[in-house]
């Protein structure tokens, strides 16, 4: 190939490079102006009367002043109020026991339970008995003596100073017997006293929770017998802080009943059970964790043993409760749900279809209630819906009003 063709072919693959460059800028220019166009005549969103204001819609509630007892709900724990380790206080061989005492069985007040052989009193007694008997005599001998001696001082016809004169009368002697016959007559009152101890009885009407003897056992004095709880009533330890003792009722004597309470355990009784109880004492110590008072509820009847009971669910020792006590009642107040009191003690209500921030002054809470004395008028509207922008005068309306329509919109409009 000659250099004139070479230098031709040269010069035509410059011009197609050329032509590839330049149709590549035309493309780039032609999409650059359509996305020009396109973001130029795209619509835009204007707020139309941004400027005018919004009533935000709202429930309301009428305030209503009243008397009201409220509750205290407080949680404890179930115990017996009477509980004993039974014990013998004389020893010997066990050779009777009641069916009854075994674990989870009743017993009546002074019902046996169990019998300590007796044999070895027995004979102990009849000995003493003996000893008194002889005691006895030996008394009425010296008082035989004592007749003597008088009729031999009364022969002397002599003056003899207080000690002489009771030496010669026997007076000594006579104490003396006369000792011998009271320490024999205590000693026969003990007999007879340990022997009755070989019985051992139910002190009180008990559920027996644990029984460590049988037929056979060997006891001593002070020996652990048996658990027994008495099942007339039981304890609820509860503890209520200590700013609403002032609303609780304590009886001080004489029979009567402090506040009610409502037992519930809601883990392990149908819904809608409960157990009454009243309040029994203020113990005189806070709980050590939580610093709240305590307080015992006395629960009659636990067990349901008495006749009508049998549908009452029954307390179990060592359950944890739910106790609701009634407090004193509150008079001349206004009761609102605790939610619809805001921060810092304060109350929104709707007055002329606007927002009214008030402070109150709450005198009670409980679990549910907020109890209002002072700064919030009765037939107020109480407004029950949580607002996100709050302001004192903001526009309300209620959410039944349809008739108002939304004032802020959003349109989309072409530029």
């Amino acid at each position: 190939m000659t250099a004139q063709q070479n230098s031709i072919q040269s010069d035509k693959g410059s011009i197609s490079t050329r032509k590839t460059v330049l149709i590549s800028l035309l493309i780039l220019l032609l999409g650059g102006g359509v996305t020009a166009i396109v973001f130029l005549t795209e619509p835009r969103a204007v707020r139309s009367g941004a400027t005018k204001e919004t009533a935000m819609l709202v429930d309301v509630i009428r305030a209503k002043r009243d008397t009201f007892q409220p509750t205290i709900v407080a949680m404890g724990n179930v115990k017996p109020s009477q509980d004993i380790i039974l014990r013998p206080r004389v020893s010997g061989q066990i050779t009777d026991r009641s069916p009854a005492f075994t674990p989870g069985g009743y017993v009546d007040e002074g019902e046996i339970l169990l019998q300590i052989d007796p044999e070895d009193y027995k004979n102990t007694l009849q000995q003493r008995r003996s000893e008194l008997q002889q005691a006895i005599s030996d008394l009425n001998i010296e008082m035989g003596r004592q007749d003597v001696a008088q009729s031999d001082y009364q022969l002397l016809n002599e003056e003899l100073s207080e000690k002489n004169k009771k030496l010669i009368l026997r007076e000594p002697q006579l104490n003396s017997a006369k000792s011998r016959v009271e320490a024999a007559r205590a000693a026969v009152d003990q007999a007879e006293l340990n022997l009755k101890r070989t019985t051992i009885k139910a002190p009180f009407d008990a559920h027996i929770l644990n029984r460590n003897v049988n037929l056979g056992s060997q006891v001593s004095t002070g020996d652990n017998l048996g658990h027994l709880v008495g099942i007339e009533n039981y304890w609820v330890e509860a503890t209520v802080p200590v700013a609403k003792l002032q609303w609780l009722t304590f009886p001080d004597g004489g029979g009567e009943r402090g506040s009610e309470v409502m037992i519930r355990n809601r883990t392990a009784w149908e819904a809608g059970k409960y157990r009454k109880g009243y309040l029994y004492k203020l113990i005189g110590s806070l709980e050590d964790q939580t610093r709240m008072a305590r307080v015992l509820i006395t629960v009659p009847d636990p067990l349901g043993r008495r006749t009508g009971s049998d549908d009452l669910p029954v307390l179990m020792i060592g359950s944890f409760v739910e106790a609701n006590i009634k407090a004193e009642q509150i008079p001349d107040v206004i009761r609102i749900n605790r939610d619809y009191v805001r921060k810092n003690e304060t109350v929104w209500v709707m007055e002329d279809e606007k927002l009214s921030i008030q402070e109150v002054n709450i005198v009670f809470r409980d679990a549910q209630y907020a109890y209002i004395s002072d700064g919030l008028n009765e037939e107020a509207q109480v407004v029950t819906t949580n607002l996100t922008t709050v302001a004192d005068g903001a526009r309300l309306r209620l959410a039944s009003d349809t008739s108002q329509a939304p004032s802020d919109s959003l349109a989309l409009k072409n530029q």
